[in-house]
């Protein structure tokens, strides 16, 4: 695993999930030079879609084949499909349902009116990562996995203080008392998190400013779990200037 963890301050947010959409776009061309397909984890929140629909509003988005994109989802709200507070529906709204992506590439966690028993969800969306694995593998490799950071420093649905950050003997598990509502929901775990050749977290707000100082100072992953995303290739922390305000400068890269 790599220790190369890069800051990457943005005046605001707007430029902020611009900035990232191009560098996505950028990357993915590259990815698809080298791989016959690629491997996307998405994140809901504001950033998360803001990002999406600045991919979508690129004139460079029509660069990629995104026939050759499988995109799948760190976390997300054990709620009734089509309900707002899904993940999926507001990548979609974003950015999935404007591109020529094939909907069986498109992997998202079961909704509750799905399968409504919330542990063989977690079984069901384990399984699909495992038939998508190459061989001898429990999920596949995932080029790009974009996460959220929460102002307590939860990333996916991995909260401090929760048994769930330290699970490592399963690739998706329940979660039942979410202190963020809903209060349900399924999440990867961090293993799976950290095996993800890039993480990129998009952070924006003067309230993550602590959470990503704590995590970057090296924190607990039991108190600070952003503190523990770490990918095998490039970790990178695209942030606005309020979010960074507790970064030492040592740490923060010139944007370019």
């Amino acid at each position: 695993m790599t220790t190369d963890r890069r800051v990457l301050v943005h005046p605001d947010k707007e430029s902020l999930a611009g900035s990232v959409a191009a560098r996505f776009i950028t990357k993915v061309i590259d990815i698809l030079d080298e791989f016959e397909e690629a491997n996307i984890v998405l994140t809901g929140g504001t950033m998360g879609s803001a990002v999406l629909a600045a991919i979508k509003a690129s004139p460079a988005s029509d660069t990629i084949d995104w026939s050759r994109i499988n995109f799948w989802w760190g976390d997300e709200r054990f709620v009734p499909k089509g309900d707002p507070d899904r993940n999926d529906l507001q990548a979609r709204e974003a950015l999935l349902d404007h591109i020529p992506v094939d909907e069986s590439r498109v992997h998202a966690f079961p909704a509750s009116d799905e399968i409504a028993d919330i542990d063989e969800a977690a079984r069901s969306y384990a399984r699909e990562l495992a038939e998508a694995a190459p061989d001898g593998a429990d999920y596949p490799r995932f080029d790009i996995m974009f996460l959220g950071v929460g102002p307590d420093g939860h990333i996916a649905s991995l909260f401090p203080g929760h048994d769930e950050i330290r699970i490592t003997d399963a690739t998706v598990v329940p979660v039942r008392n979410s202190p963020k509502p809903p209060p349900l929901r399924l999440t990867l775990t961090l293993p799976v998190i950290q095996s993800a050749d890039r993480i990129w977290m998009v952070l924006a707000g003067a309230d993550k400013a602590s959470a990503l100082g704590l995590a970057l100072a090296g924190a607990s992953i039991d108190e600070v779990p952003v503190a523990g995303a770490e990918g095998r290739k490039r970790t990178v922390f695209f942030v606005d200037r309020e979010a960074a305000a507790e970064v030492p400068q040592s740490l923060i890269a010139p944007s370019y």
